[in-house]
């Protein structure tokens, strides 16, 4: 995505992490139709989801362990802001919690985030 078409507020991306993705990943193939191709993560893969008439990929399905160790089991959208750390600072200050603290993620900043209801988010930045 380029940065002209990075715009605040907008959901950039969304990820499945779980224990056993290698296993998930046929179900969502089965279900909805997505092509999986594996990323390698060092020791492990993790996959893209892929659709199937284009190869795009649309999403995620990884492991919980890596970077992603205390990431929530669940789908998990990601929401482009302005500044990571701002963001976070202003979950706090509003009753939220910050539940995976800010990170580099590729070039990007990455941090979690739970609402007083107890839904999480991810946040990303440059």
């Amino acid at each position: 995505m380029s940065d002209s078409e990075k715009k605040i507020g907008a959901i950039e991306w969304c990820d499945l992490t779980i224990d056993a993705a290698e296993q998930v990943k046929d179900f969502y193939s089965e279900v909805v139709g997505w092509k999986t191709e594996p990323l390698s993560m060092g020791d492990y893969d993790d996959y893209c989801a892929n659709q199937p008439e284009d190869n795009k990929t649309v999403a995620g399905i990884c492991h919980a362990r890596g970077p992603n160790k205390n990431m929530p089991a669940q789908w998990l959208m990601y929401v482009r802001v302005a500044s990571v750390a701002d963001s976070a600072e202003k979950c706090v200050a509003a009753g939220g919690e910050v539940i995976e603290c800010p990170r580099s993620m590729g070039s990007s900043q990455l941090c979690v985030i739970k609402d007083p209801a107890g839904a999480v988010l991810a946040l990303v930045s440059d």
